[in-house]
């Protein structure tokens, strides 16, 4: 029987926990990906154009606001000349803000637009680094879903990040644009008190500084929880996406094992998850909109409420009311950006945890335990492949060659078998530089690339042509496609050259491998390491595959780690690979912050490796 452990991608799990990264920790990590993103300058040439019409639009707010005493004076003389005058003004000022909207709306929208390439660039260029997702892939919770973290979370981010980034910065030049009007016009505000005169400087400004901090007090107070309620819910929604994707990728088997009504409890198991994660969300936001809609209904008369004592003592005019209340509008609404965007400061607060939390667990998956812990890498002079005491660890124990010296001669066809569970898969991925934990050291044969073959074979999106002849490799002929293909059993496709299609769903299983071995053969390498790839195949198809590399690759080097159920003659040599129990099992590693690159001779080995 195969080895269960095998034949689970990622069963043997790298022992990480990931520690909660601070504000700090994820906010120098996403800048860190945007200072070296290819898109920089267009972010940085369109914030300073932000910046420049919020300021413009400020002293268009300045000049309305110093509008209204004029025209409310005009209505309270009922002089329609003035009053008419007023209005040309209006449009004046009216006409150059409505411009300045547009043109900040236009390049609020380029701003989402390039934060988004620039975000999700940077985390498909960590992702794709050289072993990067697979290792992550094997990290734990944190290597779950993926594909949303880069694709819906970065897009919701730069959403996030652009209403709230621009949202702030005009309420900042607002304040600052406003303050010293409101404080001036309240130098005028002198409160008569059983004939007594109290004159405060300041007095509005004052007022609208605590009125606005209580409410931000009670909004933060209240509206913290929906940072972690946020959080949770995308991690419950990624689950359902996933099951969702896996049912439709696997909807063959179910329906031959009749297996609709577990699938369908299980996708409303999934589906129960996130509307409770959402009504624990819906709770919290209506708890919120009593403090925030309170304070709303409240600012309504608010300004006037704090100025009356004034206006009523005859110290300003109708019009004077009016330009404070106005003034006092502009400082209170700038103040109160928190207390609008209290949702949404929490909601960017979770997707900033999941985009960054990713980023730093990508720059620090290859660091598990001690270096010391590591397998070395090297290159033999002499062209051949040697294992010296070498030891693979994983959380399960150490896996090992029975022999603790063993070296592979260039052209030498070896069958390297071994019990359940003892981690052949495991084995295999070691000698690819993939999993690069244990000790001992792994000799290759200096100046060859070996190919990798592994039980599921890897096609990209593309023609024929494109899968059977990847970058790299030699001239082939419509001639050598065609013979390759008859010689695996596929002279059905010799017609498909140029047809593009998703070939891992248009191909079976066995002719998926079968094809991966057509691919080999076409590229003609020096040395080859399978792993438990020809155990599938069926009698008549094994036997095509082992007549082909016979025929095509009778110089290569071929490592085959599996059961050990082919041809001796083929494989006249064999290795054993054992569990070693007793020996120290991988440790777990806290990985937080700071991108700590692989050693050297696992970088150059990744970028070496060629699949196929």
């Amino acid at each position: 029987m195969a080895d269960e452990a095998d034949h689970k991608p990622g069963t043997e799990q790298a022992a990480v926990s990931v520690e909660a990264s601070s504000l700090r920790d994820q906010m120098v990590t996403i800048r860190h990906g945007l200072v070296v993103s290819p898109v920089r300058k267009w972010l940085a040439w369109t914030s300073i154009g932000i910046v420049g019409v919020i300021v413009a639009t400020s002293v268009g707010q300045v000049l309305l606001n110093s509008w209204n005493q004029p025209f409310y004076d005009a209505l309270a003389r009922r002089d329609m000349t003035a009053f008419l005058h007023q209005l040309m003004v209006f449009a004046m000022i009216a006409g150059g803000l409505l411009v300045l909207n547009i043109g900040q709306t236009w390049l609020n929208q380029m701003f989402r637009l390039k934060l988004r390439e620039a975000l999700t660039l940077d985390l498909i260029d960590q992702w794709m680094r050289p072993a990067r997702a697979f290792r992550l892939a094997n990290a734990g919770a944190i290597g779950v879903n993926p594909d949303q973290r880069m694709q819906q979370d970065a897009a919701h981010l730069s959403d996030l990040s652009t209403d709230l980034g621009v949202g702030l910065l005009q309420s900042f030049i607002l304040l600052v644009s406003f303050v010293g009007v409101l404080w001036q016009l309240s130098s005028g505000f002198v409160f008569h008190v059983g004939g007594y005169s109290l004159a405060i400087p300041g007095y509005m400004v004052w007022a609208a500084f605590i009125y606005a901090g209580i409410a931000s007090w009670l909004s933060w107070l209240v509206g913290r929880p929906l940072i972690r309620l946020n959080s949770d819910r995308y991690t419950r929604e990624a689950e359902l996406r996933s099951s969702m994707v896996r049912v439709n990728e696997n909807v063959d088997a179910i329906a031959l094992y009749h297996g609709e009504a577990d699938a369908k409890r299980r996708l409303e198991i999934d589906l129960g998850t996130v509307l409770g994660a959402m009504r624990r969300i819906f709770t919290a936001q209506i708890n919120l909109s009593w403090v925030t809609d309170t304070y709303g209904w409240i600012t309504v008369v608010a300004p006037i409420l704090v100025a009356s004592p004034v206006y009523f003592a005859g110290d300003i005019s109708f019009g004077g009311l009016m330009m404070a209340v106005g003034a006092f509008n502009q400082v209170h609404s700038s103040l109160r950006w928190f207390v609008n965007n209290i949702g949404s400061i929490a909601d960017w607060r979770a997707t900033l945890m999941r985009v960054a939390d990713f980023r730093i667990a990508l720059g620090e998956t290859d660091v598990l335990h001690d270096k010391e812990k590591r397998i070395e890498f090297g290159d033999n002079a002499n062209g051949s492949l040697t294992f010296e005491t070498l030891q693979v660890a994983s959380p399960q124990g150490c896996t090992k060659l029975a022999d603790s010296h063993v070296e592979i001669h260039p052209g030498e066809r070896v069958m390297i078998t071994g019990e359940p569970g003892a981690g052949k898969t495991l084995f295999f991925r070691a000698i690819a530089g993939l999993w690069p934990w244990g000790k001992g050291r792994i000799g290759l044969p200096a100046g060859e690339t070996p190919i990798f073959v592994p039980r599921v074979p890897y096609f990209p999106a593309g023609t024929l042509r494109e899968v059977l002849h990847p970058n790299g490799a030699g001239p082939a002929s419509d001639a050598d496609f065609q013979a390759v293909l008859a010689e695996v059993g596929l002279e059905r496709l010799a017609s498909s050259l140029d047809h593009p299609g998703r070939w891992e769903r248009e191909l079976s299983d066995d002719e998926q491998r079968s094809l991966a071995f057509a691919r080999l053969a076409l590229r003609k390498p020096k040395w080859v390491i399978i792993d438990e790839a020809l155990d599938a195949f069926d009698g008549p198809s094994l036997r095509r595959v082992l007549s082909m590399m016979e025929k095509r690759l009778a110089g290569t080097a071929i490592l085959n780690i599996g059961r050990g159920l082919h041809n001796s003659q083929f494989f006249p040599r064999s290795l054993t690979i054992v569990k070693d129990s007793g020996a120290s099992p991988l440790k777990p590693a806290r990985v937080r912050a700071g991108a700590i690159e692989p050693p050297p001779h696992v970088t150059r080995r990744k970028k070496e490796v060629a699949k196929a």
